[in-house]
């Protein structure tokens, strides 16, 4: 059996997985849904205005002694993707599977501010306009998304490569938002690295919520 550690993309926490979740356990894997540090409620000003990518690199690592894991699936949503890969970089060899959920991918020295595109730049920007150091939900959406940490938006990710050395490394696209995605060329990007494993969803980006099903056959893949 599979142990999978769920990370949230930016303004969640672990309820983005609500829909998910049961269906890995019900398949008889053990499954851990953070929420990362500066997201969680009971969080003060000043965690969120301290936390960056770090720290949520941190939050996953810990975990993963905490709970003494080890073989363990990674998976993260949107922002995620920068926490898992800087996470599985320092995770020891602890980590048997990325699953990059329509995610950034990032190389050595790239952040989430340089990966996204101009549209997401805009929302950070305003975003944090009014306090400096989080970034407010964009509009619509979830009521329970907070606030999120500036700094881990900016904080460019330092990779050793050890994370390449994860034996097993997917990539999945929703194709539903190609007005907005900025994934679209990573996805060109990964198609060509046979290192890496694509999947295409013909969803908007909260796949995990639009189609909890899809999302869960995709992990539950051999």
């Amino acid at each position: 059996m599979a142990t999978f550690v769920l990370v949230p993309g930016g303004w969640k926490g672990s309820w983005s997985y609500e829909a998910v979740v049961p269906l890995l356990e019900h398949a008889g894997h053990t499954v851990h849904a953070l929420t990362l540090t500066g997201l969680r409620p009971e969080d003060d000003a000043a965690t969120v205005a301290t936390a960056d990518l770090d720290t949520h690199a941190g939050d996953v690592l810990r975990l993963l002694d905490r709970a003494h894991l080890s073989g363990a699936t990674l998976v993260g949503h949107s922002y995620a993707g920068m926490v898992i890969a800087a996470a599985a970089d320092r995770a020891g060899g602890r980590v048997s599977r990325l699953v990059h959920l329509d995610a950034y991918v990032p190389r050595d020295g790239e952040s989430c501010w340089s990966s996204a595109n101009d549209h997401f730049r805009k929302v950070f920007a305003a975003g944090a306009a009014s306090t400096g150091y989080s970034v407010r939900p964009p509009d619509g959406g979830d009521p329970r998304r907070r606030p999120h940490p500036l700094a881990s938006f900016l904080q460019a990710v330092r990779l050793t490569g050890a994370h390449a050395r994860v034996p097993r490394r997917e990539f999945v696209f929703c194709s539903g938002w190609e007005d907005r995605t900025p994934f679209t060329g990573l996805r060109a990007r990964l198609l060509a690295d046979p290192e890496w494993r694509v999947h295409d969803l013909p969803t908007g980006h909260d796949a995990l919520h639009e189609a909890p099903e899809a999302v869960a056959a995709l992990l539950l893949a051999e």
